[in-house]
């Protein structure tokens, strides 16, 4: 449909308060996953194993985001998206705070696993209600805002252990993950169910299940394209980190202060490549971004001075979120009405748990090599696939819901 048509429409209300809502338990989502890649090797030491070993609980929490996409994509779609939304706040809350008291590693790998869980549900839940009450003329553009939740959250972490590592260590920073909950009373009081939902619910548990198995084609690409995503996200960010302590011997301020710079790039980059996917189609602007950061990957990896790292952190980060700005509202768009809580989300977390490997790969690649080589290896093979997999993928941008 065309976006002339889909304008047509009368849009659904509620939107800022949805978009908030589902920008801000991304947001404290990947605070919590990035303060694991922060303290990576300080956690490490405590626990006395190797970096090897702690990438493998990044590995973890990316693998068991599938389980909590499945579940609480599947009460989104049956139920309605702000019930399991709040729940889903609490419980990756609890799972946070929880994490900072581990006495062990063992303990700790499943805390992560079950944060996984709590990860892998956030995103699809929130990113159907906001993209379905979002008005379709800037969906794009509010798509970028709602994804670089992501992004804000990396920044956040990386000021909270720029401020407070030296000073009181990792556990403590896990204890802020109990500000979701307070996101959860916002739901609750701010935000308006779904009308879109209202209008195409599934009648039965049967109903619903037999929409997923329909649309099994539509989920299968989105996995594919979210494998290829992912690596590309978590390829160049899981283990920047280490790479500035290990390659170039950065204090933890001088990294905190690194990744933040290359935070704000994915901030700015996501929402304005959002912005152009509304005028240019999201097949162009993701493709664009992708082939933008693959011109990027010497500077990124192996600038020769500090001044030249940052700014390849800064347009790495930038083209690579603004690829990704894009999705939320891409993956709404090719995705059904009756199943818009289900699929994207549990399309983007299967993507996720394939693509989870990458730190673990890269940590071991590096050890044999650099981690520059390493790391830039990685990011070009991931960022020709990501393009080629949203050249193949349908254009859709405007489509309307729920008519």
């Amino acid at each position: 449909m065309s976006a002339t048509r889909s304008q047509s429409i009368p849009a659904a209300t509620g939107h800022g308060a949805a978009v908030m809502a589902g920008f801000l338990g991304w947001t404290l989502d990947a605070f919590d996953y990035f303060l694991v890649v922060y303290c990576l090797t300080a956690i490490g030491h405590d626990f006395h194993v190797s970096d090897a070993a702690m990438a493998l609980s990044l590995t973890l929490t990316l693998a068991f985001r599938p389980i909590g996409a499945f579940l609480f994509g599947l009460l989104a779609d049956r139920y309605g998206r702000r019930l399991p939304l709040m729940m889903n706040l609490v419980f990756y809350s609890v799972v946070e705070v929880l994490s900072g008291l581990a006495p062990n590693y063992v303990t700790f790998m499943l805390l992560r696993a079950l944060f996984g869980i709590g990860m892998g549900g956030q995103w699809g839940v929130g990113a159907s209600l906001a993209m379905e009450k979002v008005p379709p003329r800037i969906r794009g553009l509010l798509s970028g805002v709602l994804q670089q939740g992501y992004a804000a959250g990396n920044l956040l972490a990386g000021v909270a252990y720029f401020f407070l590592f030296d000073r009181i260590g990792w556990r403590p920073l896990f204890f802020l993950g109990g500000l979701p909950a307070l996101v959860a009373v916002f739901v609750w009081y701010r935000v308006k169910e779904s009308e879109v939902w209202e209008r195409t619910r599934s009648e039965s548990w049967s109903h619903l299940f037999r929409a997923i198995v329909s649309h099994w084609k539509v989920l299968a690409f989105m996995v594919v394209l979210m494998t290829c995503f992912n690596f590309v996200s978590h390829g160049t960010q899981d283990m920047y980190p280490t790479f500035l302590k290990r390659q170039w011997n950065f204090s933890a301020r001088t990294v905190a202060v690194m990744t933040g710079i290359s935070s704000i790039g994915a901030i700015i980059g996501g929402t304005l490549f959002g912005l152009l996917s509304d005028r240019m189609g999201r097949r162009r602007a993701m493709i664009s971004a992708l082939l933008m950061a693959l011109v990027v990957i010497p500077l990124w990896a192996f600038a020769p001075s500090m001044r030249l790292l940052v700014v390849g952190a800064f347009l790495m980060q930038f083209m690579v979120q603004g690829a990704w700005g894009v999705i939320p509202a891409h993956l709404s768009e090719l995705s059904p009405d009756s199943v818009r809580g289900f699929l994207p989300g549990f399309g983007y977390q299967c993507g996720v748990l394939i693509a989870g490997t990458v730190a673990y790969i890269e940590a071991i690649f590096a050890s044999r090599t650099s981690y520059s080589v390493a790391m830039a290896s990685t990011a070009a093979t991931v960022l020709i696939l990501a393009a080629i997999a949203s050249y193949f993928s349908r254009e859709r941008r405007g489509q309307a819901f729920g008519v």
